[in-house]
């Protein structure tokens, strides 16, 4: 069966629109539960103040603990219980919006996603990535549905750090090359259906997007402006990838990401700074054309993603833990079993250090 997953209720994008929050809530309930960090609490809550007379909604806000684990899923549960909320926001980045997916999930209530940054695919997806609470990867939580509205205040995203726009695009370049092994192998993707044409041609559309806008973006966000390279750019790591991911599934370099949170040095790294080395892992088990390793490792130097282990973070390359990275990646239930062929720890192994030399070898040679 065909399927391509719905996208959010409603997913809104332009400058000022974080004043619009409580306007947005008012659809849902009256006493809004907003998941933050302080940081995020001291940036976003003039906005979303100033916006709130006159929409009958309340607003109780809770610290994110900093890890989208089960027990901190838990304890923010018993927050927005104990406070009487009838709806959920996560405002921040893509740990606080899985979070908040997942508390909305377990307590039956809307859930509102607002990204303060632009670095992952989360917010538009029906899935939570579960981690232990010590950083480590331990399941997918795949939930019902998309959030309820997808609110992205491109104004405030701009001027978030260059680098995590940058990581979010590195979560994004996957999505292409992912959903195009799963079509080769028939797999499912992230609903139990097969992908569409529609699914490749938004994953397609997000490739391309970061091909042309990405190192205009970058440039732009280092000086806290907001350009139409910039717009496009978000669109592309928010929408176009969480729609695009989801509706053709994953395959092999989420698989290398989880596998790489094995090793403590790459906790420093984001999760779309590892997906791209992941992707080129699996560009390497694919066998791709040299023209498109290559065009995706001048993307990476570009725009200041890792194409090598050290650019990872580590430093000294030890094979008995990278081949616990490739346990962990092949394992059994998660995505490099969606690849077009069968994948070996072994093969993993091979393909991660064939990768690191590729990385290397281009930036040797100033490419």
């Amino acid at each position: 069966m065909a399927q391509i997953i719905g996208s959010p209720g409603r997913y809104i994008q332009g400058k000022g629109e974080l004043n619009n929050l409580c306007k947005y809530a008012a659809s849902y309930g009256s006493r809004l539960f907003i998941l933050t960090s302080p940081s995020g609490k001291k940036r976003v809550e003039p906005s979303i103040q100033a916006g709130k007379e006159g929409t009958g909604v309340e607003t109780v806000y809770e610290v994110f603990n900093g890890e989208c684990s089960m027990n901190e899923i838990n304890r923010v549960m018993k927050a927005a219980e104990g406070a009487g909320c009838d709806m959920i926001a996560g405002v921040g980045g893509g740990k606080i919006h899985d979070t908040a997916k997942a508390v909305a999930h377990y307590m039956g209530k809307p859930v509102i996603i607002v990204p303060t940054i632009a670095s992952t695919d989360a917010p538009c997806s029906a899935l939570s990535v579960i981690y232990t609470d010590e950083g480590v990867f331990e399941k997918y939580l795949f939930l019902p549905a998309s959030p309820n509205v997808v609110l992205v205040d491109t104004e405030v995203v701009s001027k978030a750090p260059a680098r995590l726009l940058v990581a979010g695009m590195g979560d994004a370049l996957a999505t292409y090359f992912e959903a195009r092994a799963c079509m080769q192998s028939s797999a499912a993707n992230c609903v139990g259906g097969k992908s569409t044409l529609a699914a490749m041609a938004l994953a397609r559309l997000c490739y391309e997007t970061l091909l042309e806008n990405g190192v205009s973006a970058a440039l732009a966000v280092t000086e806290n402006v907001c350009t139409k390279a910039v717009e496009h750019v978000i669109e592309a790591n928010t929408y176009l990838s969480g729609i695009g991911f989801e509706s053709g599934g994953l395959a092999g370099a989420h698989a290398v990401h989880n596998g790489l949170t094995v090793i403590e040095e790459t906790h420093a790294l984001y999760h779309g700074e590892k997906v791209a080395f992941g992707t080129l892992v699996q560009l390497v088990l694919e066998n791709a054309d040299s023209e498109e390793i290559e065009t995706v490792v001048d993307f990476c130097s570009a725009v200041g993603l890792p194409t090598t282990l050290a650019q990872l973070g580590i430093k000294e390359v030890k094979p008995d833990q990278i081949m616990e990275v490739a346990k962990l990646a092949a394992a059994e239930g998660d995505t490099l079993g969606n690849m077009p062929f069968e994948v070996t720890p072994e093969d993993v192994y091979a393909a991660i250090m064939a990768a690191d030399a590729i990385g290397r070898h281009y930036a040797e040679e100033g490419v």
